[in-house]
């Protein structure tokens, strides 16, 4: 029941996420629908088997919250069917971060997960929380609160302090 509850929640918030994104993007009223829908779609269809400057507080709010909510319960779903640790975090990390690939591809943004922004990290920092208290034996809710806070404190504060990760470059020859 938990887990149904927590997918509706998961729904709604990036659902909201995604009319977000479509009303800074200047998207039409289908527009809008759309990629919320497309947002919401592919959440819960990974769960089963931003770019500066950020347009409104609300979506980094939404955002974070949608990450943080489809992170844990993926990392849920993968946890009951079995998985070990590795799959479990990558899973996780993969529900959570897909409805914002979807939504910044929409966009015509490059996706946060491919930039230096701390985004699947800090889906990584919940997910590995909620497991370590899980291992500990820790109830369900209290695991799951724990790597949800994590999840969403990290982006939220990551995003406030202007945190990144390191970016790579290799210098390439002038041509």
């Amino acid at each position: 029941m938990l887990l149904y509850v927590l997918d509706l929640l998961g729904v709604a918030v990036f659902a909201a996420s995604g009319t977000l994104a479509g009303v800074a993007a200047q998207f039409d009223l289908l527009g809008v629908i759309v990629i919320a829908a497309i947002i919401v779609a592919t959440a819960a269809t990974l769960a089963w088997v931003h770019v500066r400057p950020v347009p409104t507080d609300a979506l980094v709010i939404a955002d974070a919250l949608g990450l943080a909510l489809f992170a844990i319960s993926g990392a849920q779903v993968a946890e009951k069917a079995g998985c070990r640790a590795p799959v479990i975090v990558l899973m996780g990390a993969l529900t959570g971060a897909g409805g914002g690939v979807v939504r910044d591809m929409l966009s015509g943004k490059v996706p946060l997960i491919l930039r230096h922004d701390i985004y699947a990290s800090a889906a990584i920092a919940g997910i590995v929380v909620y497991l370590l208290l899980r291992a500990a034996q820790a109830p369900m809710a209290a695991a799951f609160s724990a790597g949800f806070v994590t999840v969403a404190a990290t982006r939220l504060v990551a995003i406030a302090m202007e945190l990144r990760l390191p970016v790579f470059s290799v210098p390439l020859p002038a041509m």
